[in-house]
């Protein structure tokens, strides 16, 4: 799970009360718009999907609303994926977002099993980012698609949410751009050779950074 709150690399238990009231309060607005954008660019609106890293499963709440079929709001934190559910179960969404513990590692589902994996953040916290991507890959159904990255939708969001966090913490914006400087963009690249994901789309504009690949039939 990325931890955007304290800026270190994992995410634990003891944090997930302070993210889910920085995603609920401060981040919130990010989820529609970025949800929007990966159905604008993927395409994809019906099917099995997977939130990798979903922490609250803001992001996976936003896509159900906007897809046919099961979201699940995967992550490695017990407590985190408790507060998911209550979440979930507030908007009476069980039967289309489903919270499941898992590491992007070794993710808990079988192959060939979604037709969308998504995933905003994690990337830059993965311990072993060739895996992950194999991982990914892996579970995708021939043709699926994953969209992987970190962003905030657009210029004026990041402008707003920079301004709030920096009030809790002045050097959260310097954490930010640091994940997105060359060297850990190249790094990314050369992940992606190692995992032997040869055709790939790097986006990298006002929505944020973002890899987009699809598994070849």
């Amino acid at each position: 799970m990325t931890d955007e709150v304290t800026g270190k690399a994992g995410f634990h238990d003891e944090y997930a009360e302070n993210f889910e009231d920085v995603a609920a309060n401060i981040f919130a607005p990010i989820y529609p718009v970025i949800s929007q954008q990966i159905i604008n660019r993927c395409q994809i609106r019906s099917g099995t999907f997977i939130d990798v890293g979903s922490g609250p499963a803001s992001l996976a709440i936003a896509l159900s609303k906007l897809v046919d079929g099961k979201v699940y709001a995967m992550d490695f934190s017990e407590k985190m994926l408790a507060i998911a559910k209550k979440k979930i179960e507030s908007r009476d969404l069980n039967a289309n977002v489903i919270p499941i513990f898992g590491d992007i590692h070794d993710m808990p589902f079988d192959d060939c099993f979604a037709d969308l994996v998504v995933s905003r953040g994690s990337l830059f916290f993965w311990q072993n980012v060739p895996q992950a991507f194999r991982e990914i890959y892996r579970v995708l159904k021939p043709g699926g698609m994953a969209y992987i990255g970190g962003g905030f939708g657009t210029a004026e969001l990041k402008s707003k949410i920079t301004q709030a966090m920096e009030k809790r913490d002045p050097t959260w914006p310097q954490c930010v751009e640091k994940r997105l400087n060359k060297a850990n963009l190249d790094s990314f690249k050369k992940a992606l050779h190692v995992a032997e994901i040869d055709h790939y789309r790097i986006i990298d504009d006002e929505s944020g950074f973002w890899i987009c690949f699809n598994k070849v039939d």
